[in-house]
């Protein structure tokens, strides 16, 4: 095996450079606690990108994983396997569905929904019918398919040209969705509850429940992208639930695995017949490892305690950063659910979330950005109320040097 010390001059020589990581390499995590190479502490707000829900090692994740790792590690889908069989299970009687498709990313769960709805439409009403609507600066995967759904141009340059039948209205604009659906065309509008990459955006409560009922009116599937506010990051298992609005269609992932790569589409059972033997598949879907540590994940989160728990860690962190910045004066408002806030920066301060960022790794505490003008929080659902406020007090030293 290779020891050789690492650096991240080494990531230049040897990674392909679709990523720009900067220079502290994490190399042990503890609840939300993390130590780089040198041995510096720092608080985790970011949660890999609101994955690892239970924080690091958490010992319940560690326990599953290592029980199923001397047990089986892989079958292909020609078998199924106890830990799938029972993951599925428990998301059908936690959830609206009554089917899972199991897949390794949210990208992959996105690309088998968009691909069930076109194919559903084209089993019941035709081929005409596979135009799909979504949303301005929506976010929903890096395959071509599921980039080009997606609403951001940025990502789509320089590798069209990209699958057709797509429209973007805007985002919480129900108005902008009725000039662009068709009951002959449309197969399915996607939309996130929560527009997370345009700056932790919710979308309003009618604006959800008109999408139901455009969707039903035009004979179109209603499919939400829950890969980052699912599992518990809202305060609820799935943001679906605390808005009142049941989806045909939902695509979990992120938090699902607290850190493990798993993923799962969910759906009904008069859709999910339209992906027949043969229609889709994925060599790792349904991995034993993944499901094993998934299914402790939502064990633990599914809890009432945790849930409210959350509730609780979202008050404390949106009243400590508003604190913040209405000190100093850098954020014009703190938006979000749970533990996927949003701090967006003030007119004088746009453009420089990166600069937040960075301050607040010089402080020891872990942040993300959204764009140029939002600093985004997604910790641990289970972070202790003392990492919180340990937290606030880096980040409110990592502001101060910003505004001298």
């Amino acid at each position: 095996m290779n020891k050789e010390p690492v650096s991240r001059e080494l990531f230049d020589e040897v990674m392909v450079p679709n990523y720009a990581p900067g220079s502290v390499i994490p190399v042990k995590g503890q609840g939300s606690r993390i130590w780089d190479q040198e041995g510096r502490e720092f608080v985790d707000l970011a949660g890999g990108i609101a994955v690892t829900s239970l924080g690091h090692a958490h010992p319940g994740l560690v326990g599953a994983l290592m029980e199923q790792a001397e047990k089986l590690w892989h079958l292909s889908n020609v078998m199924t396997n106890e830990p799938a069989l029972r993951l599925a299970k428990t998301l059908c009687d936690l959830t609206f569905a009554e089917r899972v498709f199991f897949a390794n990313s949210g990208g992959e769960a996105n690309e088998a929904a968009f691909k069930l709805a076109r194919r559903y439409a084209w089993e019941h009403y035709g081929p005409e019918k596979h135009e799909i609507i979504s949303f301005k600066n929506a976010f929903h995967g890096r395959t071509l398919f599921t980039v080009s759904v997606g609403g951001q141009a940025k990502y789509l340059e320089g590798f069209e040209p990209a699958p057709g039948g797509i429209h973007h209205a805007d985002f919480n604009d129900l108005e902008s969705v009725k000039k662009l659906i068709s009951r002959e065309k449309t197969c399915a509008v996607v939309v996130e509850p929560i527009q997370g990459e345009s700056g932790v955006q919710p979308a309003d409560p009618e604006f959800l429940q008109g999408l139901r009922e455009l969707c039903d009116d035009h004979e179109a599937l209603l499919v939400f992208d829950e890969v980052q506010t699912g599992v518990g990051r809202t305060g609820h298992l799935y943001a679906y639930q605390m808005y009142g609005v049941t989806p045909d269609i939902l695509s979990s992932a992120k938090s699902l695995g607290g850190g493990f790569p798993v993923a799962a589409m969910l759906t009904t059972a008069k859709i999910a017949a339209s992906l027949g033997v043969g229609t889709h598949g994925s060599t790792y879907g349904g991995n034993p490892l993944a499901c094993a540590v998934a299914q402790k994940v939502i064990d633990t989160v599914s809890q009432p305690e945790i849930l409210k728990g959350v509730k609780a860690r979202s008050e404390h962190l949106k009243k400590g950063m508003a604190a913040i910045g209405e000190r100093f004066g850098v954020f014009s408002e703190v938006r979000g659910e749970g533990l996927l806030l949003g701090c967006a920066l003030t007119k004088q301060w746009q453009g420089r979330a990166r600069d937040f960022l960075n301050a607040g790794l010089e402080q020891g505490v872990m942040v993300l950005i959204a764009g140029g003008n939002t600093v985004r929080l997604a910790p641990s659902l289970i972070i202790p109320e003392t990492d919180i406020d340990e937290a606030l007090a880096r980040f409110e030293k990592a502001v101060e040097t910003l505004c001298s």
